[in-house]
């Protein structure tokens, strides 16, 4: 019955995609996302399923489906692994996912190709299940890549728009620098274990007493440089920005539930490997914090609301990534569900409010929106609140975790993470303010139609919201069920101290302190005072730096991006010239010499015969006079 049921959890999505391509169009809009949401609807039941099933069980399930690779003593089964970790991701892939998806039958309504949009997102689905479900690298490397498929389809969705589609490009490319390096690293653990299923490489690893810690640190970091391109971090995070070029419920799906929790899967998956080599551990600590910096400040001055969230996004991922550097897996599985759940929320809340404004995106033309849409004003605040990590709210509890973990072993990364919080407590009410305090701001004509967004959207808000509030009940200190539950996964935990001493509570009140004075500043300034970015043209200085994004972008055009398009154009120009000249002279030289060769038949059958004659003797000729 499990294997049956696990195949439903994964196989089910993919029915819902192969469905709404082959006969979307013909069903309709509404029935094709009907049909598109009761695909994740059916996976997040099963995973609920599994979920309780293994929560008292305390046992993974390991399913075989078939032999696929068998080289040697190298074996690789397709296999699927149910445990603690793969269930947690698929409560909020599925759950979170569903929500999205029913949330986009509303959204997407009015586009013409919807049936063709809810395909995809079934499909992203099933890839990021099968991402989660592998029992082995090579499974989750096709989860992997199909998830950069999928990203690359919808957030070049609106296709017509070429910076849509250069979006997409550039995600897509930048990925594949990130997949490649975990693909090296796959190659050199089955390289060094003959095995790169996650069950064999844990018990080899802690089996094996010799071990090549050199090579193994290669592979590790070859691992993170793959999580640095799919959960956007430094270098290979500019995709993430971009990748608002997609419909918001992309958006939300990408950000929140699937692909960028990727990176983090993956090293939380090979913890027992990571843990190995301190020095990569090192490393990721080092570049999780400079991330979460430097794109908590680019989103100080960012006046699209989507692009705010976005760069908030690469921000606290940052911070899992310093957690996982840290050795603290657990804090960063935690904040990743505490994310998904405010994520999904803002990013839903910032649709409802553009669908609102039938498209705008620049927060300088919102503005009073909280009493024409109060059900999206109150889910957004709550969501603020909740990323800024103000009490009781989901983010206080996980961004508090990774922060006293930061404290205990680098004061310095602490120091460098409680800046970035701070700064994402302004810049979050700087977008709260922004768009729903003081008076409107855009056109007379948006301001006549202005409404709440329907049941449909405003409901996935409301569940989320709650989720977002009541989230960290799961790791209270001293009190964490998530803690126990991830002990099978992370043996460690089970000798963990949770106690709050003096420390402790200075350090959360130093945060909590941070976060408010983040909110002051933002409400004195763009409430209170009523302040409103000025145009592109009038920004200078420092904001100037950080508004055009440290200019990255242009640096990685001038470094890379043309240096290889020269290179191609020479190639194509001259290289390629040269070979076609060569290989057509070829053909030219042989077609000359077949036009001449036929002059010489007249259609005589008797010539013909006469002349091979002639020719087969001189040949027996040659051969009996060389002996």
């Amino acid at each position: 019955m499990d294997t049956n049921l696990a195949l439903v959890l994964l196989l089910t999505p993919l029915l819902g995609f192969l469905l709404n391509v082959f006969f979307g169009k013909n069903l309709g809009k509404s029935l094709s996302g009907i049909i598109g949401t009761l695909a994740v609807v059916v996976s997040f039941i099963a995973s609920i399923y599994f979920f309780l099933q293994i929560s008292q069980t305390k046992q993974a399930i390991t399913i075989n489906l078939f032999d696929w690779i068998s080289i040697s003593n190298f074996n690789v089964n397709f296999g699927l692994l149910l445990d603690q970790l793969s269930l947690l991701w698929l409560l909020f892939v599925t759950g979170i996912g569903s929500l999205i998806h029913l949330y986009s039958i509303s959204y997407m309504h009015d586009d013409e190709n919807m049936h063709k949009f809810f395909a995809y997102l079934n499909l992203f689905v099933f890839f990021m299940i099968t991402l989660v479900i592998g029992s082995n690298l090579l499974v989750m490397f096709i989860g992997w890549e199909g998830v950069g498929l999928c990203s690359y389809l919808l957030i070049g969705f609106w296709h017509k728009n070429q910076d849509y589609n250069d979006a997409a490009k550039k995600a897509f490319i930048m990925n594949r620098i990130g997949d490649l390096g975990l693909l090296i690293g796959i190659f050199i653990l089955g390289l060094l274990f003959s095995t790169i299923d996650f069950t064999a490489l844990k018990t080899t690893i802690a089996a094996t007493s010799s071990l090549n810690n050199y090579w193994l640190g290669i592979a590790a970091f070859a691992l993170f440089i793959g999580a640095t391109g799919k959960s956007a971090q430094i270098p290979l995070y500019t995709w993430l920005p971009d990748a608002m070029a997609g419909p918001t419920p992309v958006s939300a799906l990408i950000h929140a539930a699937t692909m960028v929790t990727a990176g983090i899967f993956m090293v939380s998956r090979l913890n027992f490997l990571f843990d190995l080599v301190p020095k990569v551990q090192n490393i990721i600590a080092v570049v999780g914090a400079i991330t979460a910096l430097v794109a908590a400040t680019i989103g100080l001055v960012q006046n699209d609301i989507k692009k705010v969230l976005a760069y908030s996004t690469v921000s606290q991922l940052g911070l899992m990534f310093l957690a996982l550097g840290l050795g603290a897996y657990e804090g960063a599985i935690f904040h990743v569900i505490t994310h998904a759940f405010f994520k999904a929320c803002l990013f839903l809340g910032s649709g409802s409010v553009i669908h609102a404004l039938h498209g705008e995106q620049d927060m300088r033309k919102m503005g009073g929106l909280k009493k024409a849409m109060p059900i999206t004003y109150i889910t957004m605040l709550v969501s603020s609140l909740a990323i800024s990590g103000i009490p009781l709210f989901s983010g206080f509890f996980s961004k508090d975790e990774i922060l006293l973990v930061a404290f205990e072993h680098n004061i310095p990364l602490w120091i460098v993470a409680s800046i970035a919080s701070i700064m994402t407590a302004f810049y979050m009410f700087r977008l709260m303010f922004l768009t729903f305090s003081n008076t409107f701001r855009g056109t007379e004509e948006q301001k006549h139609h202005l409404h709440e967004s329907p049941a449909l959207i405003t409901f996935p808000l409301i569940v989320l919201a709650i989720l977002a509030t009541i989230g960290g009940l799961i790791s209270l200190p001293g009190h964490s069920w998530l803690n126990e539950y991830l002990i099978p996964i992370v043996p460690k935990l089970a000798n963990a101290e949770h106690h709050l001493g003096m420390t402790e509570y200075t350090l959360m009140t130093i945060a909590v302190i941070g976060g408010l004075a983040g909110i002051v500043i933002a409400l004195v300034k763009y409430k209170k005072q009523n302040v409103v970015p000025g145009e592109d043209g009038e920004i200078t200085g420092i904001a100037k730096v950080l508004y055009n994004k440290y200019y990255v972008d242009e640096f990685y055009t001038t470094l890379i991006v043309k240096p290889i398009n020269g290179l191609s154009r020479f190639f194509r120009d001259y290289i390629e010239t040269s070979i076609s000249s060569l290989v057509f002279g070829f053909g030219k030289i042989t077609n000359e010499l077949s036009f001449q060769g036929r002059k010489i038949h007249n259609g005589s059958i008797g010539l013909y015969l006469f002349a091979f004659v002639i020719g087969l003797c001189a040949i027996i000729s040659y051969l009996f006079l060389a002996q």
